[in-house]
C-alpha cells in the first residue's frame, strides 16, 4: 500500500468517514473512495455498482469487470445505537443490539434509570438528551431511537438527530403520540421531509406486545433500513 493511501485511510477512520479500498489484483494499483467519490476515468463505470455493495453490507467483495479484476475492502466506521431513555425495553433492546454489532450508548438523566446495573457493560449518560447527543455527533453509521414517551426528554433529542447525519430516527408510542410530536416539530420549524426521517410508531408491525418483541420489532427496521437504503 502507498504511503499517501495508508495516510488518506487513517486520516478517514480517525474522522469516521466511511471508505473503500479497491485493488486492481493484476497490477497491484489502488484507489481509496468514499461513497460520494466519482470514479477514475480509467476504471469500469460497473465498479460503481461493486462499491454501493459493499459500503451497505459490510463485506469486501471482488469486481470481475471487461479488462481487470478489482478486490474491494470497506472500511466503515463502527455501528451505534444511542438510546434516549433507560426505560424497560431499552434493556431488551440494548442486549439485542450489542449482540449484532451495535455500539450502544443509553441516555437518560433520570440516574433511577439508567443504572449500571440495569444496563452492564454498556456506555451510559445522564447528561441532558439534547446535550449528550450533541457530544456524540451521530453520524451516517448511528441510529437514534428514543423511549420515554416524555417530550421534555424525547423531544430535545429529536431536535438534536434531525440535525444530524444519523441513518435511523425512531420514537416510541402510538400514532395519537407520534401526531402531537410531529405537531411540535412543526412548531419548532422542521420541514415534513425532516419529520419524516422519523420512524414513529417505532418498529415493524408486527403485533409485538412484550417489551422484548417491542425491541425485536425496533431492531429488525434499523437493520433494514441499513441494509437496503441506497450508499
Amino acid at each position: 500500500m502507498r504511503r499517501e493511501i495508508l495516510r488518506e485511510l487513517q486520516v478517514a477512520r480517525r474522522a469516521h468517514r466511511p471508505v473503500a479500498l479497491a485493488t486492481d489484483l493484476a497490477s497491484g494499483e489502488q484507489w481509496l473512495f468514499a461513497p460520494s467519490d466519482p470514479l477514475p476515468a480509467e476504471l469500469d463505470p460497473e465498479l460503481a455498482d461493486g462499491l454501493r455493495e459493499v459500503f451497505r453490507s459490510d463485506r469486501a467483495r471482488r469486481v470481475e469487470l471487461r479488462e481487470r479484476t478489482i478486490f474491494l475492502n470497506v472500511f466503515n466506521p463502527p455501528l451505534r445505537m444511542i438510546l434516549v431513555g433507560a426505560v424497560h425495553i431499552a434493556q431488551p433492546l440494548a442486549a439485542m443490539a450489542a449482540a449484532t454489532g451495535f455500539q450502544v450508548i443509553v441516555v437518560d438523566p433520570r440516574t433511577a434509570f439508567a443504572a449500571p446495573e440495569r444496563f452492564p457493560d454498556l456506555e451510559i449518560r445522564t447528561d441532558w438528551p439534547d446535550e449528550a447527543l450533541a457530544a456524540l455527533v451521530p453520524d451516517a453509521r448511528t441510529a437514534v431511537v428514543t423511549l420515554t414517551h416524555d417530550p421534555k426528554l424525547d423531544d430535545p433529542a429529536l431536535d438534536q438527530a434531525l440535525r444530524s447525519d444519523a441513518f435511523y430516527i425512531g420514537s416510541l408510542g402510538s400514532r395519537k403520540t407520534h401526531g402531537k410530536r410531529v405537531e411540535r416539530l412543526r412548531g419548532e420549524g422542521f420541514s415534513e421531509e425532516a419529520i419524516a426521517r422519523i420512524h414513529g410508531p417505532v418498529g415493524l408491525d408486527i403485533g409485538a406486545r412484550s417489551p422484548a418483541e417491542i425491541a425485536l420489532s425496533i431492531l429488525a427496521q434499523i437493520i433494514g433500513v441499513l441494509r437496503t437504503r441506497a450508499s
